[in-house]
C-alpha cells in the first residue's frame, strides 16, 4: 500500500460508527431549500429531447405571433407558461388568460405523435374560451424528396 513508506495509515481518522444528528439536519435543510426556493423549472417534467413537430407543406404561410403557446407531448401532457395542466383544466386557465385581450391567439405545439383527438379537445377548449387557434407545424426541408425519383 502507498501509505506504508510515510506511515500515513497511522494518521488516518477512523470511519464514523453511526449516523449522527448532523446528517439528519443536512437532509432537512436540503429539503427545506427545495421547498422554499424551488421553482417550477426545478425537478419538473419538461418537453422531451425528441419533440418533433409535424411536417406540412405551406405551414409558414399563415404564421402570426401568438399571445399564448401550449405544448403537448404524446402522453397527453399539456405544458403552458404556468406549468403542467390537465386538458380538463385547460379551459378555465384560458379564460383567466384571455381577460383584457382584444384578439387572443394560442399556438398549439403538438408533437408529431400526439393523437388528433387530443388536439381537437385542446382546440375546442381554446375556442370556447374565446381564443383563435393555430396548430404548429414545420415546413419540409428544401431538398427533401416528395416521392418518385
Amino acid at each position: 500500500m502507498i501509505t506504508r513508506p510515510l506511515n500515513l495509515g497511522s494518521r488516518l481518522r477512523l470511519e464514523p460508527r453511526s449516523l449522527d444528528g448532523l446528517f439528519f439536519v443536512n437532509v432537512g435543510l436540503i429539503g427545506l431549500f427545495f421547498a422554499l426556493f424551488g421553482s417550477r423549472f426545478v425537478l419538473a417534467p419538461g418537453l422531451a429531447v425528441d419533440f418533433r413537430l409535424p411536417v406540412v407543406q405551406g405551414a409558414n404561410t399563415a404564421a402570426r405571433p401568438p399571445t399564448h403557446v401550449i405544448s403537448v407531448v404524446d402522453s397527453s401532457q399539456v405544458f403552458t407558461s404556468d406549468g403542467l395542466r390537465k386538458i380538463s383544466d385547460l379551459r378555465e386557465w384560458l379564460v383567466r388568460q384571455r381577460s383584457g385581450m382584444a384578439a387572443p391567439l394560442v399556438l398549439v405545439r403538438g408533437s408529431a405523435d400526439v393523437p388528433i383527438s387530443v388536439l381537437a379537445d385542446i382546440s375546442n377548449a381554446a375556442t370556447a374560451a374565446g381564443f383563435e387557434v393555430l396548430l404548429a407545424a414545420s415546413e419540409p426541408a428544401a431538398g427533401a424528396s416528395q416521392g418518385g425519383r
